[in-house]
């Protein structure tokens, strides 16, 4: 009797932390070869947005070690 997609994931659920990290890695690895040059292309695309954005002054840009000590007051709260 063949699993369904439900059962697999109720399945995988179960493992422990690591051996879902490495089947969702390795689910990844499955994906199609072309969606990955469509995905590229995409943040390519965004990568070249926020670049304009940044160079324009549209955005003000902060140092990283202020945005991770925000990052981190934040997820503390």
């Amino acid at each position: 009797m063949a699993l369904t997609v439900e059962q697999i994931a109720e399945e995988a659920l179960a493992l422990p932390s690591e051996a879902r990290a490495l089947l969702a890695d390795r689910l990844v690895e499955s994906l199609d070869p072309a969606d990955d040059g469509h995905i590229r292309q995409l943040w390519i695309e965004e990568i070249r947005r926020r670049r304009d954005e940044v160079r324009s002054g549209r955005v003000k840009t902060i140092p990283g070690d202020e945005a991770l000590a925000f990052a981190r007051r934040t997820a503390g709260r």
